[in-house]
């Protein structure tokens, strides 16, 4: 009979390194894809239960960072597509979604920024967050959502367009 393995010592830590450089990352990224909070710590939670199921089938063809916002976006996707995201009016008005100046040091511009980004259309948002927030190159973009780097830029594109005219030139030249 064989018995139970204990876990590998260097596994758990390389895992809880993830989860602390990338969490508040995830976080951002999820709660602007999904406009909820609550759906949005979910989604972190299920990344990471999907990152540490299959982090040993990793094959180093892209960066940890690239893989695990990839498992970000498709996890936001399969929640936004789920029978219950459908279902269950959780209609949200960008109102309640708009940050406000309660944090100490947010300029209002700041403030529209956010709100217009999170008002894109979901395949606009989710370039828009990949680049912008998280830094990534249009390459791993294009890795992390399954596309082609000239979609990506394409994306980015639109989406600045759209950013320019609600924005009425506030962060655009006009």
């Amino acid at each position: 009979m064989q018995g139970i393995k204990a876990p590998d010592p260097t596994a758990e830590q390389q895992f809880c390194d993830l989860v602390s450089t990338y969490q508040t990352a995830l976080l951002r990224m999820c709660y602007l894809c999904l406009r909820d909070r609550v759906l949005a710590e979910d989604a972190v939670q299920e990344t990471f239960i999907k990152v540490w199921k299959s982090y040993h089938t990793f094959r180093d063809e892209c960066s940890v960072k690239t893989w695990i916002m990839r498992i970000a976006v498709n996890t936001c996707r399969d929640m936004q597509r789920s029978w219950w995201a459908k279902h269950i009016s959780r209609h949200v008005t960008l109102d309640m979604l708009a940050l406000t100046r309660e944090t100490e040091g947010v300029s209002d511009d700041a403030v529209a920024l956010t709100n217009e980004i999170a008002a894109l259309p979901l395949k606009l948002r989710e370039v828009v967050l990949l680049y912008y927030y998280q830094n990534m190159q249009v390459n791993e973009i294009a890795e992390a959502l399954g596309i082609a780097p000239s979609s990506v830029s394409g994306r980015l594109k639109r989406a600045k367009d759209k950013l320019r005219t609600a924005l009425k030139g506030a962060y655009f030249d006009a």
